[in-house]
């Protein structure tokens, strides 16, 4: 052992930097296990008929806030009419 003052700050600053390296490691392993558990939970709708594509989009839809949704689509219906591929009301 040494009585170095930077020795000992560095073996501390070593211990957190290993703290968080492993609190990492397992985050990311917990998030591989959720996003597998999703692909099956997409899997299972897919095989009771749902179209998988619209069930993410429907997710992302209801992450938004309302107000930003609404802008959103109103920017959508904008752009659709401007390219003549909105539907006629």
């Amino acid at each position: 052992m040494t009585d170095d003052p930077d020795f000992s700050a560095t073996t501390v600053a070593a211990g957190q930097l290993l703290a968080i390296i492993e609190r990492i490691e397992r985050l990311e392993e917990e998030k591989k296990e959720v996003t597998e558990q999703i692909k099956e939970v997409y899997a299972e709708a897919k095989g009771n008929g749902f179209d998988v594509k619209t069930l993410r989009k429907v997710i992302a839809l209801r992450r938004k806030d309302p107000e930003e949704r609404s802008e959103e689509e109103a920017m959508l219906d904008l752009y659709l009419h401007a390219l003549g591929m909105a539907p006629e009301a």
